[in-house]
């Protein structure tokens, strides 16, 4: 199996108003994310990739004009904006436009990553 994978950036802001109110993460708080898309395929295609790089810009607009510098609760809709429902929000985004879609990986610290792997 050949993989591939591009990272992209983003910061914004989220709430976990389900957190005990104590918790640092039930308040108002941001981060700068790291998504990376990891795409697979048993085979290269004619050009000899599994998809070509310069395809994934979809993406960057996709998380440019919907995500950077967003509220991401508002963005969803709703109070479950983990890193771990991000990934799958990215993964199933990416999997409807790049069918070699594998699996999504979101970090919110650059000791910590999520990931979505179906």
């Amino acid at each position: 199996m050949y993989r591939i994978t591009k990272e992209f950036h983003f910061s914004a802001s989220h709430q976990l108003s389900s957190l005990p109110g104590d918790h640092p993460c039930a308040r108002l708080h941001g981060h700068n994310y790291v998504v990376e898309v990891e795409l697979s395929a048993p085979e290269l295609n004619e050009h000899g990739f599994v998809r070509d790089y310069r395809e994934l810009t979809v993406l960057k607009a996709y998380i440019d004009g919907s995500f950077d510098h967003r509220h991401l609760n508002d963005v969803l809709g709703h109070d479950r904006v983990t890193a771990e429902c991000l990934a799958r929000h990215f993964y199933e985004w990416c999997r409807a436009r790049l069918p070699e879609t594998s699996a999504v990986r979101v970090s919110e610290t650059a000791k910590t990553w999520a990931e979505y792997r179906p």
